[in-house]
């Protein structure tokens, strides 16, 4: 039992990272839909599918609390998937994600 137990506390500190995500989007004419996830605890991500037959240009930008935002400007051509992230100086307490698309 007890090395269970041990086991069990040393496997905690991997998932302890996890923090809530917003995400606000202005799809313009394209069908594009997106997955947010959290890397690391100074890291955030976000997958964008395209599932139109037209490529898009995505403007997305992280916010992280007091620390400046992060702009990153992707293209996801027609039929494909794309990810991007961000990393902080600190730890992430709750991310926000503006996500702008429209057609290329």
């Amino acid at each position: 039992m007890r090395k269970f137990c041990c086991v069990l506390l040393a496997l905690l500190p991997m998932s302890a990272f996890a923090y809530p995500i917003d995400v606000t989007k202005k799809i313009n004419g394209v069908s594009v839909d997106y997955t947010a996830s959290d890397v690391d605890a100074d890291i955030s991500s976000i997958q964008l599918s395209n599932y139109g037959t037209n490529d898009a240009l995505c403007s997305v930008i992280f916010t992280n609390g007091p620390e400046s935002p992060r702009r990153r400007t992707v293209t996801v051509p027609a039929g494909k998937s794309t990810n991007t992230t961000a990393k902080f100086n600190r730890a992430i307490i709750k991310m926000r994600i503006a996500l702008d698309c429209a057609p290329k």
